[in-house]
C-alpha cells in the first residue's frame, strides 16, 4: 500500500492545501517522517524527484508548531513576536530561477496556516526585495550572494533561523558558491535543523555534510541509470549547414522542446535561427535580464512558448512538467551533463526523447560518453528533410548508420 502525506504526518491543513496531489514521492515518502522529527537530512535526489516538497512540508509544519524563539542572547527571555527580517526558515538555492519555483511551491502551502515567505536573488533590484522583508517573514529562500548582500547591510538577519534547507548543494558547488554557503552557515547563531539535498555527496558535499550536519540520517533516491532506461535516445549525424534546419524540424514535431547549448552565445544564435525557421523560441542565460529570464520560463512552463534555448548553467533547477523533448544541440562535455539535461524529460515516470546532435568531429566525444554512460546506440545519419524527424520515437536506429 502506497503511503499518504496523512500516514507521513503531515498536518491536516497542509494536506488540504496538498490537494488534487495525493502520492508522496518516493524522497518525500523517506525525507518527510525524520525532517518531522527534527532530524537533519542527508538526501541524494536528482532534480525533478520532489525534493521541494520533501524539506518544505516539514518546514513549515514545524515553524508552524515551534514557539517563537528569544533570541540568542538570553534563551530564557520570553518569545518575542516574528520581527522584520528575521526569518526561522531559510532556503538557500544556486540559482534565481530555482529560488523562485521553490516559492512558488512553498507560498501558497505556507499561506494555508498563517506563514509567510521572501524570495531573494541576484540579478534583479533590491528594493522589492528589500520592501519584503520590513514586514514579518517566515521563511526566505534566497541565493547565496544576495543573502549575503542583504545581511550585511542590515535588511536581513540570520540570528533567529531554526531551520536551514540547503538545495542542489552540488549545483552550488559547481557554481562556485559554497564558500559564501559557509559563511552563511558560521552566521547561524541557534541550534538548527539542516537539511542538505543534492545529487551527489562526493568531495566538498561530503566535507559539509560532516562539518556542518549533526547525527544526520541519510537518504538516497538518485538513480541516473534507471532514468536513462525511462528514455529514447537518438543520436542523430547531422552536417553543419543543415545542423539548425534538423533541430527546427525535431522542434517542429513535438509540443514542447528544450535545446541545450554549451555557450550564452551560442544560445543566442541558436533562438535567432530558429525563430528565422519559423518557430517561436526564446532563450534562457546568464546574459540575459532577469525580466526576460523569467519571461521565457513562464512562457515555456504554460506552454505558450513551444521552444526554449538554454545553457547549462541557467537551466540548473528548472522543474517544467510535460518536457517532450530534450535536445542536444551541442554534445556535453561529459556523462554527467548528458544525465542533468536529459532529465528535464522523462520526469516522474513519464516517457521522454532525448536527441543527440553530432558532427563529424565530435563523433568519438559521444562514443565515449555514451560507454561511461552504459549505452550503445547508433550514430544515425540523417537531413533535415528527412521524414523520419517528425517521429524519432519510430526511428530505426539501424538504419542509414553514419
Amino acid at each position: 500500500m502506497k503511503p499518504s502525506f496523512d500516514s507521513l504526518g503531515v498536518s491536516p491543513d497542509l494536506v488540504r492545501a496538498l490537494a488534487p496531489i495525493e502520492t508522496p514521492f518516493p524522497i518525500q515518502a523517506l525525507t518527510i517522517p525524520d525532517a518531522l522529527a527534527g532530524r537533519d537530512i542527508c538526501g541524494k535526489a536528482k532534480t525533478g524527484s520532489g525534493k521541494t516538497l520533501a524539506f518544505g512540508l516539514p518546514m513549515l509544519q514545524r515553524l508552524a508548531a515551534l514557539p517563537e524563539p528569544a533570541g540568542p542572547d538570553d534563551p530564557t527571555e520570553a518569545p518575542k513576536p516574528r520581527k522584520n527580517g528575521r526569518p526561522r526558515g531559510l532556503v538557500m538555492v544556486p540559482t534565481r530561477e530555482l529560488a523562485r519555483q521553490v516559492a512558488d511551491v512553498l507560498r501558497p502551502l505556507g499561506e494555508a496556516i498563517g506563514l509567510t515567505l521572501a524570495t531573494i536573488y541576484g540579478g534583479t533590484g533590491m528594493d522589492t526585495q528589500i520592501k519584503s522583508l520590513h514586514r514579518p517573514v517566515d521563511i526566505v529562500v534566497a541565493t547565496p550572494g544576495r543573502l549575503i548582500d542583504l545581511q550585511q547591510r542590515g535588511d536581513l538577519h540570520l540570528d533567529l533561523i531554526e531551520i536551514l534547507v540547503l538545495d542542489e548543494a552540488d549545483r552550488m558547488a559547481d557554481m562556485g558558491f559554497l564558500p559564501p554557503v559557509e559563511w552563511v552557515l558560521r552566521h547561524l547563531l541557534l541550534a538548527h535543523q539542516t537539511m542538505l539535498f543534492s545529487a551527489t555527496l562526493d568531495g566538498e558535499i561530503d566535507y559539509l555534510v560532516r562539518h556542518y550536519l549533526t547525527d544526520p540520517v541519510s537518504h538516497d533516491v538518485a538513480e541516473p541509470v534507471a532514468n536513462i532506461s525511462e528514455m529514447e535516445h537518438r543520436f542523430l549525424a547531422v552536417h553543419q549547414m543543415d545542423k539548425v534546419k534538423v533541430a527546427a524540424a525535431v522542434a517542429k514535431s513535438s509540443p514542447r522542446t528544450l535545446l541545450f547549448t554549451r555557450t550564452k552565445r551560442g544560445a543566442d544564435q541558436l533562438t535567432a535561427n530558429l525563430q528565422r525557421e519559423g518557430i517561436k523560441a526564446a532563450a534562457i542565460h546568464g546574459d540575459l535580464p532577469q525580466r526576460l529570464r523569467e519571461r521565457a520560463l513562464a512562457d515555456f512552463t504554460s506552454g505558450k512558448l513551444p521552444v526554449l534555448v538554454a545553457t547549462d548553467v541557467a537551466a540548473r533547477g528548472i522543474h517544467v512538467e510535460g518536457i517532450d523533448v530534450v535536445v542536444h544541440y551541442d554534445p556535453p562535455e561529459d556523462h554527467k551533463t548528458y544525465l542533468h539535461r536529459s532529465g528535464r524529460t522523462a520526469r516522474a515516470g513519464e516517457e521522454g526523447l532525448v536527441v543527440t546532435l553530432v558532427l563529424w568531429d565530435q563523433r568519438l566525444e559521444v562514443e565515449k560518453m555514451q560507454r561511461r554512460l552504459g549505452m550503445s546506440q547508433p550514430v544515425v545519419e540523417v537531413f533535415s528533410n528527412d521524414p523520419r524527424l517528425q517521429d524519432l520515437r519510430g526511428l530505426s536506429p539501424t538504419a542509414s548508420v553514419a
